[in-house]
């Protein structure tokens, strides 16, 4: 089986090499713009879905997966920062409260007219941060590329007081506990048991 991680994202291709499958990737190009009144759960859904059917479109036999992650303190959505200004005012932001992360995986074959998707939450709560410690973050390793401003697999995870949620990989950007299980659904026995 084709399987395309419509995604570019070295963060994602590490994560889905964990799984010890053959994949290739594939840029989606789609718009990753908010609609109005989109609840951050609906919008990471909704683009995990649309990057997976971009693919899909023009791989119709491979099986496809999209993912998309949305970090929000409340209903205020969180970005990648993009530089070091807005990764700064993104931890200020967060310091002492709990960020949720909605992170989606979708998996697309046109061909077999499968279509699955799942949605998992994952609580950040921080520690109260000074702008010393937010400074001293940012320059030793410079998330700009990351939604929250944080990389949780390397110091990152200093900011935390703790973590709540099923999957860890969630907040890392992809979902392996899930997508594992949509793969069993699309025929892909990640353990080769079958």
């Amino acid at each position: 089986m084709d399987i395309i991680l419509a995604s570019t994202s070295a963060y994602r291709q590490q994560l889905l090499a964990r799984l010890q499958l053959p994949f290739r990737s594939i840029a989606p190009r789609t718009d990753e713009s908010r609609l109005p009144g989109e609840s951050p759960a609906t919008m990471s859904r909704r683009l995990a879905l649309a990057k997976a059917q971009a693919v899909a479109a023009i791989h119709p036999q491979a099986l496809v997966i999209g993912s998309d992650q949305v970090a929000s303190i409340g209903d205020k959505v969180m970005g990648k920062p993009g530089d070091h200004q807005n990764a700064h005012a993104q931890l200020a932001a967060s310091a002492g409260r709990e960020v949720r992360f909605h992170t989606s995986v979708a998996l697309v074959c046109n061909v077999n007219n499968f279509e699955r998707f799942h949605v998992e939450l994952f609580c950040a709560h921080f520690r109260p941060l000074q702008d010393r410690a937010i400074e001293n973050y940012l320059r030793r390793e410079q998330p700009y590329d990351c939604a929250g401003s944080f990389k949780c697999e390397g110091l990152g995870i200093a900011l935390f007081e703790r973590l709540e949620g099923r999957d860890p990989t969630s907040l890392e950007g992809l979902p392996l506990i899930a997508l594992t299980s949509l793969l069993a659904e699309a025929g892909v026995d990640v353990l080769g048991i079958n």
